[in-house]
């Protein structure tokens, strides 16, 4: 069983993003990149599926630009067999990506797709479920614990009142949360191997995709800066202030 998963560069989850002086997005000029931490975890139980004897190939996928080779060199670096880049300059956003990678699940067949629940650029949370309504496939999302079994995929996932366990029948889609695994660390060996396995190139044409952004963005700004607190020498006084100056109770 071969499978798919998708993976975005993304700013570096320890780097401040800083807003472009135009307001037309975020300044990524010289800044650190790296894998999507979601996407992390998805890679890592993909390979984990695979050391069990499930899953037979591990087949990662990114959607952007050149620099994306290096984000795809790192899953195979976690153990992913090859790599697929949909090569493209122009923005991308979570329909073109789905609309992109059901392609890729057309032409490549894999009995499961495994993705980050979100990007922690956007935060769309949008990706997989899109994918699952193009492709026809059921899907679980926020997934805690997956286990692969006589044809079937049993998915635990976290929701408002505990845990709740889905049983979906293959091929399906699944999203991961943070609680699904640690991603291993990836070491120098593994790294020299990735550069000789395959990478193939395509564009969204090749695969019969229109990526034209359908939402235009008008103005991103930094959220207004906090003010300083104060300090009160009671209750009744901040009984007050809540009440005459914030006019909150």
């Amino acid at each position: 069983m071969k499978v798919l998963v998708p993976v975005k560069r993304v700013v570096d989850y320890n780097v401040k993003v800083r807003v472009k002086s135009d307001g037309t997005g975020v300044d990524i000029a010289n800044v650190k990149m790296s894998m999507n931490p979601f996407d992390e975890i998805a890679v890592e139980e993909a390979v984990r599926l695979k050391e069990k004897g499930v899953v037979t190939e591990v087949i990662a996928v990114s959607c952007g630009v050149t620099q994306c080779q290096e984000t795809l060199r790192t899953a195979m670096a976690i153990g992913a067999d090859r790599g697929i880049l949909v090569e493209c300059a122009d923005e991308l956003q979570p329909l073109a990506v789905a609309k992109l990678l059901k392609a890729l699940v057309d032409k490549e067949q894999p009995g499961l797709i495994i993705l980050g629940k979100q990007a922690i650029d956007d935060d769309c949370n949008q990706t997989g479920q899109m994918l699952a309504a193009l492709a026809g496939l059921p899907q679980a999302t926020f997934a805690s614990k997956v286990e692969v079994a006589d044809g079937k995929l049993t998915c635990t996932r976290e929701i408002d009142g505990g845990l709740e366990t889905l049983s979906l029948s293959l091929p399906a889609v699944i999203t991961t949360d943070l609680r699904l695994n640690e991603p291993r660390y990836v070491t120098l060996p593994n790294i020299m191997k990735a550069k000789k396995k395959t990478l193939d190139v395509v564009k969204p044409a090749d695969l019969g995709v229109d990526v034209t952004p359908r939402i235009k963005t008008l103005n991103v700004s930094e959220p207004p800066k906090r003010g300083a607190g104060i300090k009160v020498p009671d209750v009744a006084t901040l009984v007050a202030k809540l009440k005459n100056e914030a006019k909150v109770i």
